[in-house]
């Protein structure tokens, strides 16, 4: 066992040094021996480091060590079959595929057979025993979760074999310019269209070169041990987290093949169209080679058939949102036809924190145009108000700055005299520039954040002192801003109601107005007119704390930026203009009346999902990325994926710096460009990464004043993207990028620069996402490269400002720092990286309430759309029938029951129903509730068994006589259908309504209206759940939770929505029919029609910006030839096959006569 022996004894620290016995096996490297210098400045390594280091090792590692632990021996027998498959020609290797699928449909077999039994018996019941029907579905339903476990047993069992297959195809891809086999199906189908796959009789010739991301690219790449535990750790349903430069495109190869096996779908996930584009180009030839079909989904239109087949395809590669908006249009069609999806089975997503943290709040929208005027005017009328008020907020804060400024010279500095007027500023206007200088002095902060302590102590009984003055209050944590009872009386005019923006508390209203005596009628009256004005006030106030936010929180040019008479949202991480996106909740229609420019119309929304709910539909979800760990709790919490880091190929020789805390950013920028000098006069390239645009252009000001040559990597260089990172890694290149547009850039170093001490990073100021900071760390340090990072942090920057320690400042001016001095320490930085856990904390938390919100409509959205699944495939619709009967017959029954009301009841069975109920009054009043509802459902039933059978029997002959009169080429007919009151055209197909003496016609009727109904709910409840969502957040005014409110409001509105569309089911199916064909008006032969969606519009652009900022993601391979990026060209056009020609496939037809038929 390891002892540890003190040596010396300073004021506060024993120093130990590590003595390790002979038979000690733990292995401790020296660096573990800890000392501090003479004057205690510089800590080496800390203490409790070693002990955590201990512990570590005597536990078996972190979680990530183990999980690596546990896959080694399965690598070892991959690399054995890897090595016997050397032997096999290539049909043999190629034929492991067939062998594989053929083990995987024998372990299947039973339960499959046990499914199809399932649905035959479910088919031979008669139509009326439902129940039973029900029944065997759910069973059904439980075979098939089954039989995912099963093929996840029959993938584990041949997962050795299976990515040794892939390997060995990269070896002979790589060893050969050419791969000859026998030519399947598959080689002659894709040989027409590829131009690396050649045809000679019954020979299929791959070449080892083809073109991915309009460049030539030659396959050179054979998996590494690393990779195939990536690989394996991405089929066991994880996220793999990969360094830069670790290949973490072709680490996918191996699931991607091995789930492919089963047939049920592989989805491999990008961030932006042009990844999608080139990983399907690049790994496609070696799926394609091994017997699979692979495809991607945005070389396609949607809803079109060529974007159907993509998805057929074994393998399907495509953008986070086109995935998700083939979901919503998929469950918008009137026809199977038109879906392009097919079962949710297995995703992996490439940059997965990207995409299932970032992005996955972003909700997906289909949405369309909706009259609703006057509300915008708002905005406008309210305007000058909030004008005044900022101005004269602005004045108070002046006149506190000022005097605080006087107090604390005279020494008074207390939270009651100096420190109130100081906080009071800090808590009117936080991003004032005067108090932001004014904080920066030695002292000054401290003093603030003592009185801040001091109010916010007692929950916050004191903090009207400070109030007192403010007209409003900013909580810039919290991104709020509230008015405070002097500002409500500021915006209030002289004449107007006291409390204009004040909301009343509605139930001691209602309950004032319900004690009054006056007659009924005047009561409703009376509680509509408070309802209707507490609405026009909650919307009052909404507008006016919008305004107040886009006046005080928002800044133009920072935030966003006026281009042609619209507002744009700027990127805060990379400076990119995000098309399309619009801050929700009517702040874009304020910061739209600030700049007096055009109040967009509002939308309604007609479909939504956000990516986060989306991708929890899959069965197995993984996922790849450089940075997961400090988000692993959040992606196991909301999608139960754990991450495992996965060890670098070559061992991390990059040297991580201590940051470098200064005063002002003055001094900190000053500092930045002289160590870029420093480092590049070294022969070193360096790249500096910054947190927005504004300090990327600052820094190359600076830069150019001292004449020193570089290169920016933003928004305005997207363009130059591939050239500025070509160059970045070449000795004294300098690079300046935001941290976000430098995500995913592999940059290669140039000769002498690995001698020289390999590329420098530099980062201009802490994130306050410590993955962000580990992004632009990755950068260096790839394959074993040296390189060296370092964080210059000033008390400045915004982190430092909102969560900066009270420590760091107090320590700062208690050793005498000065202007220019610097502090370096590490407990400096792990105060530093605190400040940043607890913004992801924040950020974390802020996300799960949104994510409570979003349950709410997903659990909605699912009851919606599995009706409208049975609706559209017709299996299950009968259940649903039934199902709306019965609760409409209940409904009636305890509705009208609790009025006493039997005249009531009768007519709405007449209204409901069609029929004329035989339960006397007797009955209805004092029977048996459940038997009186049990014998309405059975009436109504039987009633409208009794129309569909007239249904038929009419329909039966006017069918026929079609069929004699107009041919045989009639496949569908319109059949017009009404209830009295609307009209609806029904689709039915002739042969299959002869065929089922009018079966066809009454469930083809069924359908219709289920799909017509429920469509037209859906979009009128989406509508009321988004004023919904909006009205509540006023709830804190009256001491109210709003997602509390929202809960039981959206479940009571959903509980509403489902009752109606049961009725308006029932009522129509019960008094609908068909005119009996005459001479002149004659049924017509109708064909299926498309779903319109013509005015219907995706907001597709503004989840395409935020995947743009990832383009440089194309340079993220690593190529163990030392050879140089792709160069990006356009891609090339081929000569065409003439319709003449013989066609490529080697069939000897004519191309016309062959692949050509449909050209």
């Amino acid at each position: 066992m390891a002892l540890f022996t003190p040596f010396s004894l300073t004021s506060k620290y024993y120093l130990c040094r590590l003595s390790a016995r002979p038979d000690c096996q733990i292995g401790f490297p020296e660096q573990y021996s800890i000392f501090f210098d003479q004057d205690n400045k510089h800590l080496i390594t800390l203490y409790t480091e070693l002990m955590l280091g201990i512990i570590s090792k005597l536990f078996g590692g972190n979680k990530s060590d183990k999980d690596v632990k546990k896959i080694l021996p399965v690598v070892e027998q991959i690399n054995q079959h890897f090595a016997s498959f050397a032997s096999l020609s290539n049909d043999e290797l190629r034929g492991k595929t067939l062998e594989f699928r053929s083990r995987i449909k024998e372990h299947l077999k039973e339960t499959e057979e046990q499914i199809a039994a399932k649905n035959k018996a479910a088919e031979e019941l008669p139509f009326s025993d439902l129940l039973q029907k029900d029944a065997i579905y759910q069973e059904v339903d439980k075979l098939k979760k089954e039989k995912d476990k099963k093929i996840e047993e029959a993938l584990q069992e041949i997962l050795p074999e299976a990515f040794a297959v892939v390997k060995e195809t990269a070896r002979r891809f790589k060893e050969n310019s050419t791969v000859t086999s026998t030519a399947t199906q598959l080689d002659r189908d894709l040989s027409v269209k590829k131009d690396y796959i050649k045809i000679d009789g019954d020979q299929a010739t791959y070449s080892n070169t083809w073109t991915a991301a309009g460049g030539q690219v030659t396959w050179n790449m054979v998996h590494y041990d690393v990779q195939l535990i990536g690989g394996a750790v991405l089929h066991s349903g994880k996220i793999a987290e990969m360094a830069t430069g670790e290949g973490k495109t072709l680490v996918s190869t191996l699931p991607a093949y091995l789930n492919a096996l089963a047939g049920e779908g592989v989805h491999i996930v990008t961030v932006n169209a042009s990844l999608a584009r080139r990983d399907q180009e690049w790994n496609g030839p070696i799926f394609e080679w091994l017997g699979l079909k692979v495809d991607c989904i945005d070389k396609h239109q949607p809803n079109s058939e060529q974007r159907r087949q993509a998805y057929l395809a074994d393998i399907t590669y495509g953008t986070n949102n086109e995935f998700g908006f083939d979901y919503l249009r998929d469950n918008m069609v009137h026809a199977p036809e038109e879906m392009v999806q097919r079962k949710h089975h297995f995703a992996m997503v490439d940059e997965v924190d990207s995409v299932l943290i970032d992005d996955a709040r972003t909700p997906l929208i289909i949405s369309g145009p909706v009259s609703r005027g006057g509300e915008d005017q708002q905005f406008h009328v309210h305007k000058p108000r909030i004008q005044q008020l900022v101005q004269e907020q602005e004045r108070i804060v002046r006149h506190s700055l000022n005097e605080a400024k006087r107090l604390i010279e005279k020494g008074e500095d207390d939270p009651k005299n100096g420190g109130l007027h100081l906080y009071r500023a800090y808590r009117g206007l936080p991003k004032y520039g005067p108090l932001i200088k004014y904080l920066s002095e030695p002292g000054i902060k401290v003093k603030m954040q003592k009185a801040e302590n001091y109010y916010l102590q007692d929950q916050q009984r004191n903090m009207k002192v400070v109030d007192s003055e403010l007209l409003f209050h900013i909580d810039e944590k919290q991104n709020s801003v509230d008015l405070t009872d002097k500002g409500l009386n500021m915006i209030t005019r002289a004449g107007e109601d006291p409390e204009f923006f004040i909301l009343p508390d509605i139930g001691v209203k209602l309950a004032e107005v319900e004690k009054s005596e006056v007659a009924a009628e005047e009561k409703l009256q009376q509680k509509e007119a408070l309802l209707n004005d507490y609405a026009q006030k909650a919307d009052r106030i909404h507008t006016v704390q919008q305004l107040l936010k886009a006046y005080s929180l928002f800044e133009k040019d920072v935030e966003y930026v006026v281009i042609d008479g619209a507002i744009k949202i700027v990127d805060e991480q990379t400076g990119r203009i995000m098309e399309g996106r619009r801050y929700s909740d009517g702040l874009h229609q304020a910061l739209e009346a600030k700049e007096n420019v055009k109040i967009e119309a509002a939308t309604q929304t007609y479909a939504t999902i956000t990516l986060q709910n989306y991708f929890r539909m899959y069965h197995k979800l993984c996922g790849m990325t450089g940075t997961a760990e400090t988000e692993a709790a959040e992606l196991w919490s909301i999608y139960k994926l754990d991450v495992v880091a996965i060890p670098t190929n070559l061992k991390m020789v990059r040297k991580d710096k201590q940051d470098l805390v200064y005063k002002t950013k003055r001094e900190k920028y000053k500092a930045v460009i002289d160590e870029i000098e420093a480092i590049r006069n070294a022969g070193r390239p360096v790249l500096v990464g910054t947190t927005s645009v504004e300090i990327s252009e600052l820094l190359s000001r600076m830069l150019n004043q001292k004449k020193i040559p570089h290169n920016v990597l933003n928004a305005k260089q997207h363009a130059r993207e591939a050239q500025v990172v070509a160059e970045a890694g070449l000795a004294g290149a300098v690079t300046i990028a935001t941290n976000m547009a430098g995500r995913g850039t592999d940059i290669k170093l140039g000769p002498g620069v690995k001698e020289a001490g390999g590329l420098a990073i530099i980062g201009t100021e802490r994130h306050e996402s410590r993955r962000v900071d580990r992004q632009l760390r990755g950068r260096a340090g790839r394959q074993g490269d040296p390189g060296s990072s370092q964080f210059y942090v000033s008390l400045e920057d915004d982190l430092m400002r909102m969560f900066g320690s009270e420590r760091i400042a107090s320590m700062m001016d208690r050793l005498g720092y000065k202007e220019g001095d610097v502090i370096q320490h590490s407990m400096i930085s792990n105060s530093i990286q605190r400040a940043q856990k607890k913004v992801e904390e924040n950020n974390f938390g802020i996300r799960k309430r949104l994510l409570e919100y979003d349950d709410v409509m997903n659990k909605q959205r699912n009851v919606i759309y599995g009706k409208r699944q049975h609706a559209l495939f017709g299996d299950r619709l009968a259940l649903d029938i039934d199902n709306a009967f019965y609760v409409v017959a209940e409904g009636l029954i305890s509705g009208f029951r609790e009025q006493e009301d039997y005249e009531g009841f009768k007519m709405a069975c007449i209204v409901n129903f069609g029929l004329d109920t035989a339960i006397d009054e007797e009955r209805f009043k004092k029977g048996d509730i459940n038997t009186v509802v049990e014998q309405l459902y059975t009436e109504a039933s039987e009633s409208y068994a009794r129309r569909k059978d007239d249904l038929k029997k009419n329909a039966i002959p006017v069918f026929k006589n079609i069929r004699q009169t107009q041919g045989s080429h009639i496949e569908n007919v319109v059949v017009p259908f009404s209830d009295g009151r609307k009209g609806l055209n029904v689709l039915t197909p002739l042969d299959k309504t002869l065929q089922t003496e009018g079966e066809e016609l009454a469930n083809s009727l069924e359908k219709t209206i289920t799909l017509t109904v429920i469509d037209e709910a859906w979009k009128e409840h989406l509508r009321a759940m988004d004023d919904l969502k909006q009205s509540v957040q006023t709830a804190y005014l009256e001491q109210k939770d709003p997602l509390v409110i929202y809960k039981v409001e959206a479940f009571q509105q959903f509980k509403n929505m489902d009752a109606d569309v049961n009725k308006d089911i029932v009522s129509f199916l019960c008094h609908s029919s068909i005119p009996v064909q005459q001479q002149n008006a004659p049924l017509k032969e109708g064909r299926p029609q498309k779903t319109d969606y013509s005015k219907m519009k995706a907001n597709k652009e503004e989840i395409d910006a935020a995947g743009d900022d990832y383009a440089a993601n194309e340079k993220d391979y690593f190529d163990p030839s030392g050879g140089s990026a792709v160069k990006q060209e356009p891609v090339k056009v081929g000569p065409k096959t003439g319709r003449n020609d013989p066609c490529p496939c080697g069939s000897g037809k004519k191309y016309k006569q062959c692949h050509g038929k449909d050209a």
